[in-house]
Order: C-alpha cells, then sequence, then structure tokens
C-alpha cells in the first residue's frame, strides 16, 4: 500500500543554488536511490566531478551544459534544454555549467548521493561541501557498530601515512592531498587514531612502494570545520591488499575527503618514518619509542 517515506528537506542554499532532495539519505534515510530538485538563479557552474553512481539529470526549465573529455583527450560540450535528461555513468568526469542561470532540474541518482561518493575538484572545501558532509554525516549511526569504538571515536587527533613526494606535490599546488588508492578504496582516505598501530599497517600495506614516507598528525577538529566528514568503520582494504585477519576489532577513522594541507590547523606535525635497506619501516620519529 502507499506510504509515505519522507519530505522535501533543503541540502544546499548558497550562492544562487538550491537543492530540496525529496527522497535519499537525508530526506528520507534511503540509500537505494535519491531524488532531489535543483534551482540555479545565477550564471554559474560546478567544479569537475566523477560520480560513484549513476545519475539521471532532467530539465525542467533553463538550460545545462556539459563539459567532459573524450576516449581522444579532447575537450567536448554537450547541452541539455527543457524537457531533455541526461544520463551520467558511473566513474565518469565531467563539469556541469549553467551560463544563463535560471535553471531548474532533477537529478535522480543510483544508489542514492552521497558525499563521498562524489569526488569534487575544488579548491579548499566549499560552503556547499560542508553542509551537505555535516547533513549526511548526521545520519550515520555508529552505535550500532559491533565494534567497541567509544574511546577511539573521542580522539583529538589522528594519523595517516603517505609517500612524501606525493605529499609534497599536494602542498606545492595549494590543493588537498589524495591517496594513491582514494577511489579504489571507497572515496576516503585511511587513518588511525592509535599511533602504535601505524609500523603494523606500514609493513602490511606499504613495503613494496619505495620512496620516502611520512606521518601525518591531523586535527579531528579542523577536519570537521572544513566539512570533511570521519567516519568509525571496520578496517578496510588498501587497493587489492586485503587487511590482517588480526584487525577485527580495530575501529579505523575513515575520511572522507582528502587531506587539506594548505588548511592552517589541519596538519599538526609531520613526522618522518625510517625505513631499512629492504623497504621495512621501523620507527617514526617522535612517535614511536623504538628505533
Amino acid at each position: 500500500m502507499p506510504k509515505l517515506v519522507g519530505k522535501s528537506t533543503r541540502v544546499v542554499e548558497h550562492d544562487g543554488l538550491s537543492i530540496d532532495e525529496f527522497a535519499g539519505n537525508v530526506a528520507s534515510n534511503e540509500d537505494t536511490l535519491s531524488i532531489a530538485r535543483v534551482v540555479i538563479t545565477t550564471p554559474s557552474s560546478e567544479p569537475w566531478l566523477t560520480l560513484d553512481y549513476d545519475e539521471w539529470i532532467c530539465v525542467l526549465n533553463g538550460k545545462m551544459v556539459i563539459q567532459f573529455y573524450n576516449q581522444e583527450k579532447d575537450l567536448k560540450t554537450m547541452t541539455f534544454v527543457e524537457g531533455q535528461t541526461c544520463f551520467i555513468g558511473k566513474g565518469e568526469r565531467f563539469r556541469p555549467t549553467f551560463p544563463d542561470g535560471n535553471t531548474e532540474y532533477i537529478p535522480v541518482c543510483i544508489p542514492a548521493f552521497k558525499p563521498e561518493r562524489c569526488l569534487r575538484e575544488e579548491e579548499g572545501v566549499s560552503d556547499v561541501s560542508k553542509n551537505l558532509n555535516f547533513l549526511h554525516s548526521k545520519g550515520v549511526d555508529n552505535t550500532s557498530s559491533k565494534l567497541s569504538i567509544k574511546s577511539d571515536m573521542n580522539a583529538e587527533k589522528l594519523y595517516h601515512m603517505c609517500q612524501k613526494s606525493l605529499w609534497d606535490q599536494a602542498i606545492s599546488s595549494k590543493s588537498a592531498y589524495f591517496p594513491p588508492t582514494y577511489e579504489q578504496d571507497g572515496f576516503f582516505t585511511h587513518a588511525t587514531s592509535v599511533p602504535e598501530r601505524l609500523l603494523e599497517t606500514a609493513n602490511h600495506f606499504y613495503t613494496q612502494t619505495s620512496g620516502d614516507w611520512i606521518c601525518l598528525e591531523l586535527s579531528c577538529k579542523s577536519l570537521h570545520n572544513s566539512g570533511i566528514c570521519t567516519r568509525f568503520e571496520e578496517a578496510k582494504p588498501v587497493g587489492d591488499a586485503s587487511v590482517s585477519d588480526n584487525w577485527g576489532e580495530w575501529a579505523c577513522p575513515h575520511i572522507y575527503g582528502g587531506i587539506p594541507g594548505h588548511v592552517n590547523g589541519v596538519v599538526e606535525n609531520t613526522y618522518k618514518i625510517e625505513r631499512d635497506d629492504k623497504g621495512s619501516f621501523l620507527f617514526i620519529d617522535g612517535i614511536t619509542s623504538t628505533k
């Protein structure tokens, strides 16, 4: 029989852009699909996007211009007007623009939209991303987890290990750092709130990756204030490497976004990691006591 499953919920209102969700993770606590209404009142554009879901965009009023690269790496555009529907497949990279403003459309996403399912190539974290991350993080029910994670969730600091060269590239370009397996892992950045686990984790996953490594000490509060959601979940694979059988009780903070090292306060300290000639990780200056 018919039933009421949710109601329209305003999830974004910023600089001529409003989004009302009718069904989805915010409006109806539904992850199968999401349906929303987007209204743009002034000429604007989104950053480049890559989706981890299929999306149908039904244009009700106005005009939307989609930028994308074809297989030959040539920049192309397609225009969609009132009454037309655009389909964006999972994994496609594109940029929606609204050159005239005064546009309204209905996006339908399967599975439902979540911030971590939409990679936004933006500098820093926009107010749109902050609000979406906040609303979706409110719906996370960590109390249902079988893990004993209460103490971990109260952590003030997180730790992430990475290749120094990749971190230096992000800092020099003043852009967020994303680990190489970010998309493959599920659009999140691995971390821990327990520094005693760092060397075990490094020697399990990263001994085959050569070069200098560093450990970042992150502020949970600053990540949150930057609009980045952190979820404490079970240990998960890195790329094609599975987790250790001994980590069943671990609760790991997964950062659903990159690390904006150029934002003041996010990275509190950077530590050098010492390795031997075989690639094993030996100790972390300033964190582990064994040398």
